[in-house]
């Protein structure tokens, strides 16, 4: 197969890059373990493997290497290409999935045991797990709007808040554009204790950060809202 492009899937903090790589595809068998509990397993299952190995790799770091097991067809490169396509958000996915459970809302926890109380409860916590997330992608900086995670009715909330846990130093200070979406996340990580130095903030910052600012702009809202006669 002809080489293709793919991203290399990124650790924590790392940025990650492009990667040039080289597909290979075909047909593997998969034997059933030896100790396998379940006796009426097949002894063999049918797969596709994909490899995908990186070319003219940087000077420094391991080049990527791909080996993928699955169900999807891959006879042609398209076929290949859309697997290794599918396997690239993976990192983006576990991020997801850290701050739902032990890094963020700890959905592991519960006490519910009921199938559907469960799905319910999940799929808001899903929703504030990818606000997470996208908070956390926003730190360093971009040109998303904050309205992309907050109503633009708490934006004066937003504000006012912001000032407040501004510093007299240039590192405390929020770098971003107002109304930005770095600017909501710098404002958000420090409601949540980050100091503006050392480690950039993750998730459990941001989640906390949230909570935090959740509470106060309802109270903001509050106290600027008319009097009732």
């Amino acid at each position: 197969m002809n080489s293709g492009g793919a991203r290399r899937a990124a650790r924590a903090g790392d940025q990650g890059r492009v990667a040039t790589v080289v597909p290979r595809a075909g047909a593997v068998t998969i034997k059933r373990p030896s100790k396998s509990a379940e006796a009426d397993d097949p002894r063999t299952l049918a797969m596709s493997l994909v490899e995908a190995r990186e070319v003219d790799q940087p000077a420094h770091g391991e080049p990527l290497l791909w080996r993928l097991i699955t169900t999807l067809p891959v006879a042609t490169f398209a076929e290949a290409a859309e697997v290794v396509r599918l396997y690239r958000p993976r990192w983006r996915i576990e991020q997801v999935f850290r701050a739902l459970k032990s890094d963020g809302l700890r959905l592991a926890d519960v006490q519910t045991q009921k199938a559907g109380r469960l799905f319910k409860l999940a799929a808001i916590g899903l929703v504030a797990a990818a606000r997470t997330q996208q908070l956390v992608d926003a730190r360093d900086g971009g040109t998303r709007p904050a309205t992309d995670v907050l109503d633009e009715a708490f934006l004066d909330a937003a504000t006012a808040i912001g000032r407040d846990k501004e510093g007299n130093t240039p590192r405390q200070k929020n770098p971003h554009p107002p109304h930005s979406l770095a600017w909501l996340a710098w404002i958000i990580a420090r409601l949540g204790g980050w100091n503006c130095y050392y480690k950039p903030p993750g998730p459990k910052t941001m989640r906390v950060g949230w909570n935090q600012f959740a509470a106060m702009a309802a109270g903001f809202a509050v106290a600027t809202s008319p009097a009732v006669p």
